[in-house]
């Protein structure tokens, strides 16, 4: 089963990737990186006659000629491009054998994957009347970001401040036994996120997401030694030697890695299979499309180490662009017997949504510094 052709669809804020092959069957992948995308268009018009007359079924030999095959490697750009096609292959390889394509990861570790929704609120009683709503849709796991309501200039004092008293008031709300994640999208240096941390505890997190940056081991070990909360971190890790360190020395209790950013599903089992060594479960974060969705479904169905996956319902255009069954039942997505992913793309519909330039927000502090974003 040779590649014939690799098709690119930037839509508005995505990136989908479409490999045909010359027995007729096609795989959809996706290739998003915020703010990045046209960077990632690129570098896969650049690999594209790389994989013509490539073996399809050749899934782990293409990923390591695209990563290893040439003197620089890595990188968000083009791991994010190299996910695309990854995730498209195992997409094909599923559709030709009629299978879904966790039954080719080692088959189904479990019945369902749990899944969390975002809550958002500016104020605790915000907060509380969202979650209440989800709560009562059926959600069991719930995720919050109160420093996200700053306005004016961040303030880290502030951030831990209104942090705490967003999360007191929930706890008090809803009780003990919801889970709760706390995100803090590595707006902390590690004094202000131990602060936080330690002022969390009493209300039990599931974990605190990003309470700083990724790239600095030596950082999150500082933070490992002053608190007692789990930490969940890995969205900007592009690959599996930067979480090693996080994972060997057990700095961290949560992966947080996304397979669109991070060299598709093949790469996504070698985190898991590294975690798993040392007791760590995966809680994937998503780019909010039904293609990043399926596809982390698909891995976490194959692995015993799965904790959480991050979700929210598609609708509107994206249903149109992107046919898919991805169904939801009392807080849990659920498999399908769909051969490959479970989804397909409408090139028409992808066309009438092209992709929306834009650039990620630039935070300042009060003082017109820059903060992390």
């Amino acid at each position: 089963m040779k590649i014939t052709d690799l098709k690119v669809f930037p839509v508005s804020q995505f990136v989908y990737v479409k490999i045909t092959t010359d027995e007729g069957i096609h795989g959809i992948g996706e290739a998003s990186l915020s703010g990045r995308s046209l960077a990632v268009v690129e570098t896969l018009g650049h690999l594209k006659p790389l994989l013509i007359g490539q073996d399809a079924t050749r899934i782990e030999h293409i990923w390591q000629d695209i990563f290893r095959g040439t003197f620089w490697r890595g990188g968000p750009v083009m791991q994010s491009a190299l996910a695309g096609i990854d995730i498209a292959l195992w997409d094909l390889a599923g559709k030709a054998l009629g299978v879904p394509t966790y039954r080719l990861l080692g088959g189904a570790t479990r019945d369902k994957v749990l899944v969390y929704r975002h809550v958002g609120g500016g104020t605790p009683e915000q907060l509380v009347e969202n979650s209440h709503r989800l709560l009562e849709e059926g959600w069991k796991v719930l995720r919050i970001s109160p420093i996200d309501t700053i306005e004016g200039g961040f303030n880290p004092k502030l951030a831990v401040l209104r942090g705490v008293e967003h999360f007191s008031a929930l706890r008090k709300a809803i009780g003990e036994e919801t889970e709760v994640i706390f995100e803090v999208h590595t707006r902390l240096t590690p004094i202000r996120a131990i602060e936080l941390c330690n002022a969390l505890e009493e209300y039990r997190p599931f974990f605190v997401e990003d309470p700083i940056r990724s790239e600095n081991p030596a950082s999150f070990a500082t933070l490992r030694e002053h608190t007692n909360v789990p930490i969940g971190t890995g969205e900007q890790l592009p690959t599996k030697w930067l979480f090693r360190e996080l994972i060997e020395r057990e700095l961290i209790d949560y992966i947080r890695v996304d397979i669109c950013h991070s060299g598709g599903i093949t790469e996504g089992k070698k985190i898991a299979v590294m975690a798993e060594v040392h007791y760590q479960e995966l809680a994937c974060h998503y780019t909010a499309s039904p293609v990043s969705t399926a596809a982390m479904l698909h891995l976490k169905m194959s692995v015993p180490n799965c904790a959480v996956q991050e979700y929210a319902p598609s609708s509107g255009w994206m249903n149109e662009v992107l046919q898919h069954d991805l169904r939801t039942e009392d807080g849990y997505l659920l498999p399908t017997d769909v051969p490959g992913l479970g989804i397909d793309l409408n090139e028409e519909a992808a066309a009438a949504h092209p992709h929306t330039p834009s650039e990620p927000p630039h935070l300042r502090r009060e003082d017109g510094s820059v903060q992390d974003w």
